[in-house]
């Protein structure tokens, strides 16, 4: 049977459209979010923690809609989108006393996760006036963690769901697409890593990356009920050269083609990215291709 649609590495057929204009046609009075829904649950489309794909439902279906393929109710109101309708984090009054000398003397460091409490405000706050990218909300699966010297946010640290398509990645794994979509949600990707500007003690960028490989698997089970068996990041060439990666036994992959996500032209559009793999496991191959999941 030949696809008649692709979204988001989600393959419709004929029966699946017409399955959703019949959904549409025997619940004349349901809204569009109610329609998402129902449909979630009929096709059990949830997040490995059981929560319905809600929102990446409704976006399918309004490009359904705008396709023509179905015919959605109108809007009975315009519902919130915490992608777009979100203020920049406000600025913080933080204690910027200098925290010099070697790592042994400022052991132990706390590693908090603090998505989805009070302190994820902290978090976004010193990634918005310290990270020179600034903060963005990550989309899908994400974790933060804020690392303490006693009661002192010291580093953040970020992490969602993998890129879709990085083709030094995918090859350095051995995915052939089909593995890659069933397996992608196996990996975190490194979105933000800030190290505090008047915290300079030496090698302490490489032993948190250390730290974080020995726990952030265990904190994705807990929130997401699946673990993690690999972590990647793109490194800005022109701004840093990924000492610290290196450092902590991560493998340079490759280089992005700077095309981005969404090119429709074929030609390089942004920095050229160095990209960085940690296999959490040695036997992350069978763990990424061959494992029933």
């Amino acid at each position: 049977m030949e696809a008649q649609f692709k979204y988001r590495g989600k393959v419709l057929f004929a029966d699946d459209i017409g399955f959703i204009n019949r959904l549409i046609c025997q619940n004349p009075d349901d809204s569009r979010w109610v329609l998402s829904r129902k449909l979630c649950r009929a096709w059990n489309w949830v997040q490995p923690n059981g929560t319905l794909r809600d929102m990446v439902c409704r976006s399918l279906m309004l490009e359904l809609d705008r396709a023509g393929h179905i015919r959605l109710p109108a809007k009975k109101r315009d519902m919130p989108n915490p992608l777009t309708d979100r203020r920049r984090p406000g600025k913080l009054n933080i204690d910027q006393t200098p925290v010099e000398g070697v790592l042994s003397q400022i052991k132990p460091l706390q590693f908090r996760q603090i998505r989805r409490s009070p302190q994820e405000k902290v978090f976004n706050s010193l990634i918005e006036q310290f990270h020179y990218l600034g903060y963005c909300h990550p989309v899908g699966e994400q974790l933060k963690f804020i690392v303490y010297l006693k009661q002192r946010p010291i580093a953040c640290l970020g992490w969602s769901s993998a890129p879709r398509h990085i083709g030094c990645r995918d090859r350095f794994i051995g995915w052939t697409a089909t593995t890659r979509r069933q397996h992608i949600h196996l990996l975190a990707y490194n979105s933000r890593f800030l190290i505090l500007p008047w915290v300079r003690v030496r090698f302490l960028a490489s032993h948190l990356l250390g730290c974080m490989a020995k726990v952030l698997s265990a904190h994705w089970q807990a929130v997401y009920n699946h673990p993690i068996y690999y972590l990647e990041t793109f490194v800005d060439k022109q701004r840093f050269s990924g000492t610290c990666y290196k450092a902590a036994n991560w493998v340079y992959l490759g280089d992005t083609t700077g095309r981005g996500k969404n090119d429709q032209t074929h030609m390089p559009n942004r920095s050229i990215k160095a990209v960085w793999g940690y296999p959490l496991s040695k036997h992350f191959r069978w763990l990424l291709t061959e494992q029933d999941q």
